[in-house]
């Protein structure tokens, strides 16, 4: 017999030589690497090449066909010539894996092919499980195989008449990925493979041979439990056609060199059936794009100008995939070189074969893309063409976005022309180029528009091409345009996040100080996002860019450009940035637990102590020294003793330095210790220093008095903040108490002293005396009359004023700086006396409600929020005071409130207690843009994370609450002034468009459990009560009853599991085709189908006996609400428009007028989309891409 005979060739020899535990390694390795064989079966298995393995496949194919019945005989075969089936499988993954190297030569990777083939043959005979020959990973291992053994250049030019495999001339570009040295190497090696015409030929025969076993198996082979395998084997196929198919598109591409005008037309028909039966999947897309431009190559001028026309309608098709597919074939398009309009035959397709064409009129036009994905394509796309060599291309792309684009005179002249014929008048060149810089404007806000698009994939690409355009000086380098890839930093879509942070380290390579400030304010933030993810790559940026360019520093050699980058990112810290430093810390709190900052950093760190740059030095010392095992403390006191006697030392800087020396304190001896003291009383007797200095320098002594006795440490600071709080209480009186003292006021030495004593009083609260106290107080008003003779510390039995607003005291003629820091000071003595917290918060709430002067409302929401944290009970009864001050008429007041109500509700310290939610939501609406989107962002991303019920809990409160009605039992019984119920009352008709702003942003934050419990809520609450006349149905309640209903209408009601498209989950966009997506994609049918009859038999039970009474009273009463219930049941009724009858079959008359307002609604509909759609169209012909350039939104 025929197998017989072929298996004696391959394995009666062969198979049983090879040694049994060589065969069980392999089987216990899963197939998962290569196994070498014994040198001398190695070589004989090699010698017999892939001939024998062709034989053997034909004969076991012939047998098969011609015994289908008793194929089962070919296993009894191979027993009886005592071929091991698992030595057998063995031996064809040896062969497999061996042509699977990025090494391997074109007989090994033959062989490997061919062995690959031989596997599936078995495996699809029955009884191949029975025997064991399947194993899933050897499957998949096979079915991958043409990815490694096919070239993966073969496409490329190649030397021509050569034989044998040569090194070609020039290496191909490397692959961007990092690796080990060998991995390099290999690569090396594999690059100088190339192979000739003759290697190709044998390679592609077995390929379709490997194809064709793949395609019999899926046909025989049961993978219904093996999903992944299907899929695999699957995308292999499709992989593998397209890869013949360049293959081919080089052939073809000779055979139209040959017989000329001969294959054009069928060359035609080519092209179109690739473009028109392309599938969505990228890798595919790819595929398929370069055989285009494999085919397009060889075509004449003409031709190519012809396909191009075509190619312009192929792009504007119905079919999504089409219209994306063109967006590919562009790109391999634009690699070419670009054609000459005076070789085409006909002028009319001379317009076509400018690559300008291809950017403005195929590419830039998807911008506007009905489909996300092919709007995120083409912006993508747009921004590779300015890393092409082409200059036109670049040139295109810049006359798109730039408003001083070079153009030359020609072009300029058609430009004149086109935009002449656009606007139909004659125009001077001066308004010519005044339309192109308004399109190139306009191109510019769209795409900054699209930055902000509502689909992630459109703000990925949109950001790529901004980025682009940045980097490629096309748009200006503006702050405002950083600033959008900035905020990206902080989407929503942790994606997103990611796309920005990458972008924005693209930037840095602009050398230029507003990219290192929007750098810092986009990554810098990040080490705090929400997602581990953001934070390890803002982590690793950071660390990339500050940390690892620290070197030694030496004057005499020049820092190079990754080093004065890091040098001048920390300067901006240290200067414009300095809001971003409680970041900055957090990701050295991070860093520490890693254990990065070893010696020899800190070491080269301090060397840059005495550089032009030494700011960022210190600022960097300060973050580390604390993490830090060792430190040169000498360095650093000589570094104290160079800023002690120099008066060039930037605020900053001191502050960074005297951080170092509170850190390090522990370690230093008492004579430095006495030392670093003297200075500091020195400069803090002096009032000199900055405000900042004085808090950093008071902190410093307090770490410098710091020991294990702690009746010690607060000896010192009695000592030493004591001998502070006497002489500033000295000035205070000086001044107060002299009846000139305030003529000739020095209003920054006034203010030094305030705050000198606010911080120092902190650390030692027993000498803070009763005289202490007023001559504060004194300071807000004249109240000082009990000023003489008052130095006894404060007691409980004191005597103190009384608790008047400070606006209602005598006023004095100190300045509103002056009276807005003695409200910080008097709110520091608070922190440490209780008593002084219940005899003054009552001064401070009046103040917020009467006071005039902005600062000092603004420090004492301040300070009522501080005292928040450590009187929690006493201040939580002021909590409306404060609140009270969202609606404020100063912007600043209500931003100041917002930012310390937030902390305290995220730390605890304050409860969604009485109005306090709903104060919240009113300033959703606030005027100032930027306070309302703060907000927002605090409710979604700080507070809603902390209580994801909040918003569904209050929801139904927010009716009642914003049209200011308290008819009802339950809802709006909350204490309020009738001061306050005005001034956050958004009633009437000229706030409904806030009301409803506010309902539709607590409705898209829901869950789809809460949309449903809380329309039940709403039919069980509201509609119930006015149905059974709980509430009477009078101006103020119909008012209630149609916004209920304009409610219960809108489509952020709607379930999303219901609106959402069954392919794709709501809100994101629908990913490449894959099992999981598929999976995914039924499972999201059968919830829509659940959900939507378990809603169906709700609204059944519960909601249409409601509508069917309320229809009836407010058919008695005459109501205009009448319409509003009409609405709500054309919209509700959109998804049972077939089964109106069944749902009111109580109420037939309802049933009619539901049926005809869906019926009108529908007419309207199809009316306004024929309008829609009414264009003047003449001659079909696509406009010159010069002329659309200046078409857009």
């Amino acid at each position: 017999m025929k197998v017989k005979a072929e298996l004696r060739v391959l394995g009666g020899n062969v198979v049983t030589v090879v040694v049994s535990a060589w065969v069980d390694a392999v089987w216990d390795l899963e197939f998962t690497e290569r196994k070498p064989l014994d040198d001398a079966v190695e070589e004989e298995l090699m010698a017999r090449g892939d001939k024998a393995f062709r034989k053997l496949y034909h004969s076991l194919l012939t047998h098969a066909a011609e015994h289908q019945q008793q194929s089962a005989s070919i296993w009894a075969i191979l027993g009886e010539n005592r071929v091991s089936v698992k030595s057998l499988v063995a031996v064809l993954s040896f062969f497999v894996l061996t042509g699977k190297s990025k090494s391997a030569n074109v007989q090994q990777r033959v062989s490997a092919l061919h062995a690959a083939s031989v596997y599936l043959l078995l495996l699809g005979i029955p009884g191949s499980i029975a025997n064991k020959v399947f194993h899933e990973v050897l499957l998949d291992t096979c079915s991958n195989l043409t990815s490694h053994c096919w070239p993966q250049d073969s496409g490329k030019k190649r030397k021509k008449d050569v034989v044998k495999c040569s090194q070609a001339e020039g290496k191909r570009s490397k692959p961007t990925r990092k690796g080990t040295a060998e991995a390099d190497e290999e690569e090396e090696d594999e690059e100088e493979l190339h192979f000739s015409g003759q290697d190709l030929e044998k390679i592609r025969a077995a390929v379709a041979l490997l194809v064709q076993s793949l395609l019999r198996l899926l046909q025989t082979f049961p993978l219904r439990d093996r999903p992944q395998s299907t899929s695999s084997c699957t995308e292999v196929i499709f992989l593998t056609c397209w890869s013949l198919l360049n293959y081919l598109g080089c052939l073809y591409s000779h055979t139209v060199t040959e017989l000329k005008e001969l294959a054009l037309p069928l060359l035609h028909v080519l092209l179109q059936h690739i473009c028109f039966q392309m599938v969505e999947k990228s890798e595919y897309r790819s595929h398929g794009a370069r055989a285009v431009g494999m085919l397009t190559s060889q075509m004449t001028s003409t031709d190519y100008a012809r396909f191009l026309k075509w190619l312009y309608s192929f792009s504007r098709h119905s079919k999504m995939v089409c219209r994306l597919f063109s967006v590919d074939v562009v790109m391999v398009l634009l690699e070419q070189e670009e054609r000459k309009p005076e070789d085409c035959q006909d002028l009319e397709l001379a317009v076509f074969l400018p690559h300008k064409f291809l950017i403005q009129s195929l590419l830039f036009a998807r911008r506007m893309d009905e489909s996300p994905t092919v709007q995120g394509h083409a912006l993508a796309s747009l921004a590779q063409c300015l890393e092409l060599s082409a200059l036109n291309v670049t040139r295109a792309v810049h006359n798109l976005f730039s408003t001083n684009s070079f153009i030359c005179e020609g072009e300029m002249k058609l430009n004149h022309v086109n935009l002449l014929c656009c606007v139909g008048t004659v125009q001077t060149e001066t308004d010519s180029n005044s339309c192109v810089v308004y399109a190139a404007k306009e191109n510019v806000s769209l795409l900054l528009r699209r930055v902000k698009d509502s689909k992630t994939n459109i703000r990925k690409s949109a950001l790529q091409a901004l980025v682009g355009l940045l980097k490629h000086n096309v748009i200006p380098v503006s702050w405002e345009n950083l600033a959008v890839v900035s905020e990206r930093c902080r989407d929503q879509a942790v994606s997103v996040k990611k796309k920005a942070l990458q972008c924005m380290g693209d930037l840095l390579a602009v050398n230029s100080p507003v990219v290192q400030k929007a750098w810092l304010q986009g990554v810098v933030p990040a080490v705090v996002d929400s997602e581990n993810s953001v934070q390890d790559k803002a982590l690793e940026a950071l660390d990339q860019v500050l940390l690892r360019h620290v070197k030694m520093y030496s004057a005499s050699h020049h820092l190079d450009a990754s080093q004065r980058l890091t040098w001048e990112l920390l300067g901006l810290l240290c200067h414009d940035c300095q809001n971003l430093s409680q970041y900055f810390s957090r990701a050295f709190t991070i860093w520490s637990k890693q254990n990065k900052f070893t010696l020899s950093f800190i070491t080269n760190l301090i060397s840059h102590t005495e550089a032009d740059h030494a700011a960022g030095a210190w600022l960097l010392l300060s973050k580390v020294v604390t993490s830090s095992p060792r430190l040169p403390y000498g360095k650093i006191l000589d570094a104290w003793d160079r800023m002690v006697s120099s008066k060039d030392v930037s605020v900053t800087t001191c502050c960074h330095i005297m951080s170092v020396i509170g850190d390090i304190a522990a370690h230093l001896n008492e004579d430095s210790k006495s030392m670093i003291i003297v200075d500091l009383m020195s400069w803090l007797k002096s009032f000199t220093l900055s405000l900042e200095l004085i808090s950093a320098a008071v902190e410093t002594l307090y770490l410098l008095g710091c020991s294990e006795d702690i009746k010690q440490t607060q000896a010192f600071l009695n000592q030493h903040c004591g001998e502070l709080v006497s002489v500033c209480e000295a000035y205070l009186a000086s001044i107060i108490l002299n009846e000139k003292g305030a003529e000739n006021l020095n209003e920054d030495l006034m203010i030094k002293h305030l705050h000198t004593l606010g911080v120092a009083s902190l650390h030692c609260p027993a000498k803070v005396g009763k005289r202490t106290v007023l001559l504060v107080e004194s300071v807000l008003t004249t109240h000082s009359d009990k000023l003489a003779g008052t130095e006894h510390p404060i007691g409980l039995t004191d005597e103190l004023p009384a608790s008047l607003p400070l606006s209602q005291f005598k006023s004095n003629s100190l300045p509103t700086r002056v009276r807005a820091n003695g409200v910080i000071t008097l709110g520091k003595l608070c922190l440490q006396h209780e008593d002084l917290v219940q005899k003054y918060l009552p001064v401070f709430a009046r103040e917020l409600e009467v006071g005039t002067e902005v600062a000092v409302r603004n420090n004492v929401v301040v300070i009522m929020c501080d005292l928040c944290v450590r009187y929690t009970n006493i201040v939580d009864h002021y909590i409306p005071n404060i609140s009270a001050c969202l609606r404020d008429d100063k912007p600043i007041i209500r931003e100041q409130t917002l930012i310390m109500l937030v902390n305290l509700l995220q730390e605890e310290f304050v409860k969604w207690k009485g109005s306090l939610f709903f104060r919240f939501m009113v300033t959703l609406v606030d005027p100032v843009p930027a306070i309302a989107s703060l907000c927002e962002y605090c409710l979604v991303h700080l507070l809603l994370k902390k209580n994801p019920e909040m918003f569904s809990q209050h929801f139904i409160e927010c009716i009642f609450h914003f049209n200011s009605y308290s008819n009802h039992k339950s809802y709006n019984k909350f204490p309020q002034t009738e001061h306050e119920k005005v001034r956050f009352s958004l009633k009437g008709a000229q706030n409904r468009e806030k009301r409803f702003r506010i309902y539709r942003f607590l409705l898209e934050n829901f869950t789809d459990t809460q949309r449903f419990n809380t329309t039940n809520k709403i039919n069980q609450t509201i509609l119930a009560c006015f149905a059974d006349e709980e509430l009477p149905l009078d101006t103020d309640g119909a008012e209630i009853l149609s916004e209920t209903f304009n409610i219960l209408s809108l489509k952020e009601m709607k379930l999303q599991a219901m609106s959402a498209p069954a392919d794709t989950p709501a809100g994101e966009e629908p990913e490449e085709d894959n099992m999981a997506t598929m999976a995914k994609a039924v499972l999201q049918a059968a919830q829509k189908k659940v959900v939507s009859q378990v809603q169906k038999k709700v609204f059944i039970e519960n909601t249409v006996p409601l509508i069917i009474s309320l229809k009836n009273l407010l058919e008695r009463k005459h109501s205009p609400v009448l319409r509003d219930l009409t609405a709500y049941l054309q919209v509700t009724m959109q998804e049972y428009r077939t089964e109106v009858k069944e749902f009111f079959s109580g109420d037939e008359q309802l049933a009619a007028e539901v049926e005809f307002a869906l019926k009108t609604a529908e007419k309207e509909k199809e009316m306004m989309e024929q309008m829609e759609n009414c264009t003047l169209k003449g001659d079909p012909k696509p406009p010159p891409a010069q002329v659309r350039n200046q078409h857009a939104l």
